[in-house]
């Protein structure tokens, strides 16, 4: 016997309305593996492998079976236990199983949902987001800035991520592209966002302190709804690229090579790539249209009245451990009085 067939006779036996103990009886397996087969769908893979097509037989759904598709047509997500509900009311008095084995067939398939491409002006958009990356000697936070027209990419890691991290990092960003974007985009960072309540119908709530750094640069903050990342692609694929492209393979002597490698790629290789999307050097694209649509850099760096500086990590060397040690000859008090003794 092919191991289909005792599957092929359960697909038989729902179709009579038998109940699952039943079945496993007939069959001579346990009730655990009738239950996996129907809830796992392997009886219509099975039945198309073997060839096989059984006559239909009439079964106790079949009157029902036009209301059933019917209320199907009109409310496509209605559950197999609500749909059982109604045709029971309507005088079905078969099974549940079986319910849901002729639902499974013919419920409807919404079509996938297209997503929109959402194309930004040159100088207008900058896309931020964090991804977590493990090293050799730890866990790092790579930062990732990409500018929405050219897709032109800066990158770097820090052991932290922090607000002082992030402002910092956009620092380094915009003076990487000599310029500013006129609005940044960002995921739901607590850094930048504090509560979003626009699926309440109500406003998002930025961070005070992070709204005080975007004044002083001369952008606005913009969100990404919650659960809606993908309206952040720019800088989502470009992290899965990252990890492909430059982290996998390479081996790093720190966290100041780490970075020390990550500008000498981002030069020689992804902003001179030919981008999937535009058809355009990311490079290329950014001098052509977008530089001189970006702001001005603003005259000083931001200074935080708040935040206190990130302590060191353990990675880093601090400036006091960085000092040579001086080595002090030690002598016991016993020869410092003889020294004294010999001076008089």
């Amino acid at each position: 016997m092919y191991d289909w067939e005792p599957r092929v006779l359960l697909r038989h036996y729902l179709e009579q309305g038998l109940s699952k103990a039943a079945i496993a009886e007939r069959v001579g397996i346990s009730r655990r593996t009738v239950h996996y087969w129907i809830t796992s769908g392997q009886l219509e893979r099975d039945l198309d492998a073997a060839s096989i097509h059984y006559p239909p037989r009439p079964t106790q759904l079949d009157p029902y079976h036009a209301l059933i598709r019917q209320r199907l047509e009109t409310y496509p997500e209605l559950t197999s236990v609500r749909l059982f509900e109604e045709v029971r009311a309507a005088g079905y008095p078969g099974s549940l199983t079986q319910l849901k084995v002729f639902v499974r067939q013919v419920r409807p398939v919404p079509p996938p949902e297209a997503l929109i491409r959402f194309e930004t002006p040159p100088g207008l958009q900058g896309q931020v987001d964090f991804a977590e990356v493990r090293l050799p000697w730890g866990k790092r936070f790579a930062l990732m800035f990409v500018l929405g027209y050219s897709r032109l990419l800066w990158l770097q890691f820090y052991a932290r991520q922090t607000m002082r991290t992030l402002m910092t990092g956009l620092e380094e960003a915009f003076d990487f592209c000599g310029g500013v974007p006129r609005e940044l985009l960002f995921d739901q960072l607590k850094a930048v966002i504090l509560e979003d309540r626009r699926p309440l119908g109500g406003r998002v709530l930025e961070n005070p302190e992070f709204l005080r750094f975007a004044a002083h640069w001369g952008f606005r903050i913009r969100a990404c709804r919650p659960y809606r990342a993908q309206t952040k692609g720019k800088v989502e694929r470009p992290i899965r690229y990252v990890r492909q492209s430059f982290l996998y393979g390479r081996a790093f002597a720190g966290d100041a090579d780490l970075n020390a490698q990550a500008l000498q790629w981002l030069a020689a290789t992804a902003n001179v790539r030919k981008h999937g999307t535009t058809e355009e050097q990311p490079r290329v694209r950014f001098e052509r249209d977008e530089r001189v649509l970006l702001q001005a850099l603003a005259a000083r760096p931001y200074r935080s009245l708040v935040l206190l500086p990130d302590s060191p990590s353990p990675a880093t060397p601090t400036r006091q451990s960085a000092v040579p040690r001086i080595p002090v000859e030690r002598r016991p008090l016993t020869a410092y009085a003889a020294l004294a003794a010999g001076a008089r």
